[in-house]
């Protein structure tokens, strides 16, 4: 990759006020505190990443709130990559995003319906009071797993607030996971409480959720599970009637299991800066996803630091990002509460009854933040809407944030113009993996088309070749690493050793000590802005949903298509023309019921775009699948085997689908236009 890459790079906007952000104000902070001279964002970067008393400043700066504060900034870990944080310290992350309690609205909710209810900091905080109490009365201990299966409301929020106020460790998954994709994940964990909705309405259409629930419930009933609350109907509100109870075991209704509330009032335990507040899953290419804990201090200040510091999200500002509570941007959202923003949280398919409706949504509840995707916006562009000359004036957007797969330079265009002129237009990368970004927006600076616009602060980000050489000035396309550890490592894997194996297997592996995220990236030498190419690894990335090609071989290992399959490689495709990258399924078969059965057991997001019959699948010497070399054949690279290919003449095949236009899409996947984004 060369520069020219850089050719759209074209300047989109410049900040009006540059010495009116958060990002100046902590620049004149730090100066002001140590007697420095740091002039602009470069120094202040610079400065963040050689002094780890910057931390101590950002604490400072973001108002943390701790009962104790801490004695020193980091010390020896359990592994020499991941110190503890700030020692000593006792804090709560409920406490932090509570901190309000006011009549202000906190979180306005809406759905496909066209229902809006919105509620207040001070009618939240009793909803998480009285969560809390039933939980605590239920025997909730600090560690307890509180898992839920839920749609993107307010109570889910509460749920995990009142699980964070005591202590617990949260862990979540859309209702739209299939029963294999959410044992993949609780087996692992083994929750001691699960809440869990009954129904969920997609698209118009009503899907019965009890027949999977309790699925799950009985095969975690015997691991642990002590309580199974189920909430009331998404669509009339009425709790589940006593014979679903009846079928799902360890049960009962959530207004049954608040009853317990005794009145006490809302405390939050005080807690070790790296105690594990949730768990979050990512995928590799093989076996069961990984459960990767994150502290609630390290969620905490690196969560508020970006919406705070990097975007200027604030008191005034309406924060909405669409998501669901199986995506690290669920957890990554709630921080607008931290920064006493009001959140807005949608349940349903922007594409129903209509993509119009949706976009009038956000123009009348006055979002200025927009949190979207660049599938999303490809989708309304492609439908020949322009929203502030179709639906509305949108007048409140002043940013846009894109993230979960690659914004490219006339999206980033298109979207500037589609709302707001004077809105600015960001793209950021990072992931579940740090629930956090490598590199975003910097408000100080200059928006190029196509770019993300640097690094964020305290993030030691390189870019490196092969050898493990910095290649960030050429400007040519490398591995993006971070060099220096920061609060939102993860402090372990579940059910991981002593020793962290499978975490620094995970992200050390490639250049020891130096954390790899998997991600290919190039910096413009003259910006500094970056370009994300796409995973390096074998993670696949359809529309920004992350999962890994095991959880697709699991289905296919099932025994009613065991005796049909031979082999199977599953790899992502995403060449230089697209906008996305797609998913691709060879299989030593014909195709038949496997999308379905993909889609049953895990979820439509998992099905594949192309199911192919093939003749050979390449495996190393040692009888591993090689899917990182498919991947980039298919991608539009050319591959020279190793000696470690078993069967080099193997790869040869799989050139013809470089050009996968010329395959005529298979039935076996729905296209509509309600299809999930």
């Amino acid at each position: 990759m060369t520069l020219d890459a850089f050719a759209n790079s074209r300047l989109l906007s410049k900040p009006a006020a540059p010495q009116r952000t958060r990002v100046e104000a902590l620049r004149r902070l730090i100066n002001r505190k140590h007697g420095l001279h740091l002039k602009d964002f470069f120094d202040l970067h610079e400065y963040s990443v050689t002094n780890y008393t910057f931390w101590v400043d950002l604490w400072e700066y973001l108002g943390i709130i701790s009962s104790v504060l801490p004695s020193k900034i980091l010390e020896e870990g359990y592994i020499k990559e991941v110190p503890r944080w700030f020692p000593g310290a006792r804090l709560n992350y409920a406490e932090n995003l509570l901190w309000r309690a006011d009549d202000a609205i906190a979180i306005t909710e809406g759905n496909e319906s066209g229902n809006i209810t919105s509620y207040s900091f001070r009618e939240l905080r009793e909803q998480v009071r009285r969560l809390a109490v039933a939980l605590k009365v239920h025997g909730l201990q600090p560690g307890d797993r509180v898992a839920a299966i839920i749609a993107n409301k307010t109570t889910s929020v509460a749920i995990a607030l009142a699980s964070a106020s005591l202590g617990g460790v949260f862990t979540s998954t859309a209702t739209d996971m299939g029963v294999k994709g959410i044992l993949d994940r609780y087996q692992q964990v083994l929750p001691k409480f699960i809440f869990s909705e009954t129904e969920v309405v997609y698209a118009g259409k009503t899907v019965n959720l009890v027949p999977k629930v309790s699925e799950v419930v009985q095969d975690l009933s015997s691991k642990g599970l002590e309580h199974v609350i189920l909430l009331p109907s998404i669509k009339t509100g009425q709790e589940v009637s006593q014979e679903v109870i009846k079928r799902i075991q360890l049960s009962t209704t959530l207004s049954a299991f608040l009853a317990s509330d005794d009145g006490r009032p809302l405390t939050f335990e005080q807690l070790p800066f790296e105690h594990p507040l949730f768990i979050l899953y990512s995928s590799g290419t093989t076996g069961p996803p990984k459960c990767i804990v994150h502290s609630g201090g390290g969620v905490l200040i690196q969560t508020k630091k970006e919406l705070a510091v990097n975007i200027d999200l604030g008191i005034d500002d309406t924060y909405f990002q669409y998501t669901t509570t199986a995506w690290m941007m669920w957890p990554y959202m709630l921080a607008g509460l931290a920064c006493g923003s009001r959140v807005i949280l949608y349940d349903g398919s922007p594409f129903y009854p209509d993509v119009k409706t949706y976009l009038k949504f956000i123009d009348q509840q006055n979002v200025t933040v927009l949190g979207t995707s660049p599938r999303f916006l490809s989708e309304v562009q492609g439908r020949g809407i322009l929203p502030r000359r179709d639906i509305g004036k949108f007048e409140a957007i002043r940013t846009v944030t894109s993230t979960g797969a690659v914004l490219t330079a006339p999206q980033f265009e298109w979207a500037k113009s589609a709302f707001n002129d004077q809105a600015t237009v960001y793209s950021g990368s990072g992931g579940t993996d740090i629930c956090g970004a490598f590199v975003f927006s910097i408000s100080t600076h200059p928006v190029y088309a196509g770019e993300i616009q640097g690094k964020v602060l305290g993030m030691a980000v390189g870019v490196f070749d092969e050898e493990g050489k910095d290649i960030s000035e050429s400007g040519l396309a490398g591995e993006l690493v971070c060099t220096r550890p920061h609060p939102s490592i993860p402090v372990f894997f579940w059910g991981d050793d002593k020793h962290g194996s499978k975490f620094l297997k995970a992200y050390y592996d490639t250049y020891p000590g130096v954390w790899r995220q998997g991600d290919f990236i190039a910096m413009n030498p003259r910006t500094k802005g970056y370009i994300i190419y796409g995973r390096s690894d074998g993670v696949l990335n359809p529309s920004g949903v992350r999962f890994g090609s095991g959880e697709i071989y699991g289905v296919l290992e099932r025994s009613e298509f065991s005796a049909r399959i031979d082999d199977a490689i599953c790899v992502g495709q995403r060449r230089p023309q697209d906008k996305d990258e797609r998913v691709l399924l060879f299989i030593k078969m014909r195709p038949r019921a496997i999308c379905s059965a993909i889609k049953d057991a895990l979820s439509a997001r998992h099905v594949p775009a192309y199911v192919f019959e093939v003749k050979d699948i390449p495996y190393t010497v040692n009888g591993k699948k090689i899917e990182i070399a498919v991947k980039k054949i298919v991608s539009g690279v050319q591959v020279v085997p190793s000696a470690t290919v078993a069967n080099p003449e193997s790869l040869g095949y799989y050139y013809q689908y470089q050009d996968i236009e010329k395959f005529a899409q298979p039935p076996l996947r729905s296209k509509g236009k309600d299809a999930k984004l």
